[in-house]
């Protein structure tokens, strides 16, 4: 249902490089009943979908570590980052996705996948949803090293981690990526591993 309080919405492009950057100026009503005029930019990167890789049996988790300039330019030390497996819809669905993605990042090639949840993980600047998945994986569906795909220069590093280690990660903060935290969560909370 269309917002009642928002009208005379203009948007202005003010980068288009690496993902497009939109100003939203727009008119809002206050719950006095006048309305305001308020600016916001908003980061459009398309949507995207991450999948927690895990092994009930051996008690494992499959989980990647990239070089992410942002965070390095906002404290993290080396840049380094430790996610789950992820990327962009690029015109897939979801789920075809978080299979494509896993085959290419970490050389698992898996048919199984569950979606959990999707959610917007910065909502006051970034228009993105992620759609969160689940899927257990054996040794069987190994077919590469993974890595990234080579033309998105990614340099992917693969990590099998146990499960427990992984949550002492997270309360440690060596794990800071809040899509992984999620679903570690929700591998713990329900039991997965």
């Amino acid at each position: 249902m269309p917002n009642k309080n928002l009208k005379d919405i203009k948007r202005e492009i003010l980068s288009d490089n690496w993902y497009t950057l939109n100003k939203y100026t727009y008119k809002y009503q206050k719950p006095d009943g006048s309305w305001e005029i308020q600016e916001r930019e908003a980061y459009d990167r398309g949507n995207g979908a991450a999948i927690l890789l895990y092994n009930s049996e051996k008690k494992t988790v499959v989980l990647t570590r990239q070089f992410r300039m942002p965070t390095y330019v906002n404290g993290n030390e080396n840049g380094m980052m430790i996610e789950v497996c992820a990327g962009l819809l690029d015109g897939d669905n979801p789920a075809d996705c978080v299979r494509k993605e896993t085959e290419e990042e970490t050389g698992y090639k898996i048919s199984n996948v569950q979606k959990v949840f999707q959610t917007y993980m910065s909502p006051g600047s970034v228009t993105e949803i992620v759609y969160l998945f689940v899927g257990e994986y054996d040794e069987s569906m190994k077919v590469s090293d993974g890595g990234g795909a080579d033309d998105e220069t990614e340099n992917i590093e693969v990590l099998e981690l146990d499960f427990n280690e992984a949550m002492k990660m997270v309360a440690s903060g060596e794990i800071k990526d809040a899509k992984t935290i999620m679903l570690l969560q929700h591998a713990k909370l329900n039991g997965l591993v």
